[in-house]
């Protein structure tokens, strides 16, 4: 292990709560100081410590004058000159803190997470690529979902500063994408090389287990000791298909089995929750929505029940419903090896590409029910051996594709080759 660390600086718009690059940020911050390097964090939101931070407000993606941006460069095909101006002026303030943050903190290389892929806040990316082309700055652009992967960027007024800055590819730039599809994409687009890092959970320490606090989860929610959970791990979005999980327990007709929603519904509307819950009521499906007892931490509401961490959900839930349309990972599917859960999974086409290769022993349907999908559940219910084996493979295979010794292993490459960094 090396003795002498090097100065980190982390990069993104929002670096607090439970989203998946806050997440996966902390990460490779913890493997990094695993190796006595040192992480500092530049964002609009942030909740790491003061003492190694740089808050800067309009780096957040929902500040008004960013949203106000946002509002005339998506879904048009023009913009106003003023919008340019705003663009820039707000991208040489960010820049000239971006300045102050490396030089204030000593940085030595910056990890810049997901704000050169997608454009949530255009003058952080335009600031970022002008601070890179200024300095030739050793950066990691650590990429989680590219503009071109969602819909709604398709039409917009900003296309100069997207193959600008989104992602940016000076020479100085190493690109991490999180999966092979989006390798080979921004190789097709930009003409770039990248280094796959798939997201990873601890696989080395076992997952915290029953105690006084979760052991009432069940009861707190209003299932039976007997009943048969099914878990829905992800927010209220169309993409996750949750449509097929309420089919597929009406189909089961089997009153034991509940399905259990953890997250919110999303910034998409509630229109998909209401639907979701009609469809439920008419096949007779419990559908149990409960956002508002999962949390960051765990505690009590306004009133007075119970807040529990998703870790608490996974421990007591039976099967997990993964029936995404798209991901541009899956975390929620590792965190199922991780907890040795056994899973339905709709093929979507990173699982195809990057996770099924790997031999994981899932359910498997694509894009509809079958007979055989219904029998293949009602087995896992029943054979608790079929079950056993199932879960013990993907820990097995999880550990060895999705761990921190992979990350870290990553890590050394990619700090090394493009720094000189040798002692990761």
């Amino acid at each position: 292990m090396s003795q002498v660390g090097h100065n980190i600086g982390f990069v993104g718009t929002r670096f607090a709560g439970t989203d998946g690059v806050s997440l996966e940020a902390a990460k490779w911050a913890k493997l990094l100081w695993d190796h006595r390097h040192v992480s500092y964090w530049y964002g609009g939101k942030l909740d790491t410590s003061p003492d190694i931070s740089m808050l800067v407000p309009h780096a957040y993606f929902g500040h008004s004058d960013i949203q106000w941006i946002n509002q005339r460069c998506f879904g048009q095909n023009s913009r106003e000159p003023e919008v340019s101006r705003r663009i820039l002026a707000l991208a040489d303030h960010l820049k000239r803190k971006l300045y102050d943050f490396t030089r204030k903190f000593e940085i030595e290389i910056i990890i810049v997470q997901n704000a050169m892929t997608i454009p949530m806040n255009i003058p952080l990316g335009v600031a970022i690529a002008m601070f890179v082309a200024e300095t030739n700055f050793p950066t990691i652009a650590h990429h989680h979902d590219f503009y071109w992967e969602r819909d709604r960027f398709s039409v917009n007024a900003c296309g100069d500063f997207l193959r600008m800055a989104f992602p940016c590819t000076l020479p100085s730039v190493q690109h991490v994408t999180i999966n092979s599809e989006a390798q080979r994409a921004l190789s097709h687009r930009r003409g770039v090389s990248s280094v796959l890092v798939p997201n990873v959970l601890d696989f080395d320490t076992p997952p915290p287990g029953l105690d006084d606090f979760n052991a009432d989860f069940r009861e707190s929610i209003g299932i039976a000791p007997d009943d048969i959970l099914f878990l829905q791990p992800t927010r209220v979005v169309p993409r996750k298909g949750i449509e097929h999980a309420i089919a597929l327990i009406g189909a089961l007709k089997n009153p034991r089995c509940k399905l259990v929603i953890s997250h919110e519904s999303g910034d998409e509307g509630d229109e998909y929750l209401h639907a979701l819950q009609e469809m439920a009521e008419h096949q007779g499906v419990q559908l149990m929505y409960i956002p508002d007892r999962i949390g960051e931490e765990r505690g009590y509401n306004e009133n007075g029940q119970k807040v529990y961490l998703l870790s608490d959900a996974y421990l007591h839930a039976d099967i997990i419903t993964y029936p995404s349309l798209y991901e541009g990972f899956g975390n929620a599917l590792i965190e199922a090896f991780y907890y040795r859960k056994p899973a339905l999974v709709n093929r979507y086409s990173i699982f195809v590409s990057d996770i099924e290769p790997r031999g994981f022993d899932v359910i498997t349907m694509n894009g509809y029910l079958t007979r055989e999908v219904i029998t293949k559940v009602r087995r896992l219910i029943e054979d608790a051996e079929y079950r056993e084996n199932m879960v013990e493979t993907n820990f097995t295979l999880g550990k060895r594709f999705y761990s921190y010794a992979v990350l870290r292993r990553k890590l050394r490459t990619l700090i090394t080759n493009h720094t000189g960094m040798d002692d990761l």
